[in-house]
């Protein structure tokens, strides 16, 4: 494995599980020292520590930290932790992975309330922005850095019960494009990864969840759902120092699923 990302640092926002440990430990192979937000209870501590030290089989430096990555007040107080640990390096990458949100329908007696609404977009929108500008305070961000995150077909595809979570899907790639125009000064980048329908923990919380896994399998080309690998094979590249000219994009990771 060509260790081309190393004495670089990257940030991942949800990092324990998912898109986001295939992309962490994708990275890691590459050679990038790693800082990893996360959230986990005592009870799955013991299982998150075995896939860090898979992390860490890679000869990385990795920075492990179980916090709320949603909460302004934990944020501001995560960064600067972040930036002690850093010293006089800083971060070239930073991907937002964070799965948090209401999946409710829009009537009954269990519909969505603006509070599912605003803690939704919160969680899995504005975040985002909350930790660019915390960073950008704490001068975290190294020259040409950039900032990833993953959106999904649900920004703009209607779902049963995804309506709270397309709002904040939507949100996010606005701030994205946002960013990418206002940063570009700072030498930096901003894009959103759209992955096809991947069958992770985050998936199975989607009402109709075995109907949405067949239903794209139908659709995609290759007859395949989309693995956290592959997704994460796309991140590895725009990691790359040659993707830097990629900006404000929404780049569809779904082998052609969108396409059905």
């Amino acid at each position: 494995m060509v260790k081309d990302l190393q004495n670089k640092w990257g940030l991942i926002l949800g990092g324990s599980h998912g898109l986001g440990y295939a992309s962490a430990l994708k990275l890691a192979r590459h050679g990038m020292n790693l800082i990893i937000i996360y959230r986990a209870s005592k009870l799955q501590q013991t299982q998150i520590d075995d896939s860090f030290n898979h992390i860490k089989d890679q000869g990385v430096e990795l920075i492990a930290i179980n916090a709320d990555a949603t909460r302004v007040e934990k944020i501001q107080e995560t960064v600067k932790q972040i930036k002690h640990q850093l010293g006089d390096d800083r971060l070239d990458l930073m991907l937002h992975s964070i799965a948090k949100g209401n999946l409710k329908p829009l009537a009954g007696k269990d519909a969505l309330t603006t509070g599912d609404f605003q803690q939704t977009i919160h969680s899995m929108g504005i975040s985002l922005y909350t930790w660019v500008q915390s960073l950008l305070q704490s001068e975290c961000w190294a020259a040409q850095a950039q900032i990833l995150s993953f959106t999904s077909e649900g920004s703009t595809k209607p779902m049963p019960g995804y309506a709270a979570v397309s709002a904040a899907k939507a949100t996010l790639e606005a701030i994205t494009r946002s960013l990418a125009l206002e940063l570009a000064a700072h030498g930096m980048t901003a894009n959103c990864i759209q992955a096809g329908v991947t069958d992770t923990e985050s998936l199975k919380r989607i009402p109709q969840y075995e109907l949405l896994k067949s239903e794209s399998i139908k659709r995609n080309p290759h007859q395949q759902l989309t693995t956290p690998e592959r997704v994460a094979d796309v991140v590895y590249l725009l990691a790359k120092s040659e993707a830097r000219w990629i900006n404000g994009t929404v780049i569809q990771v779904d082998g052609g699923e969108h396409l059905g």
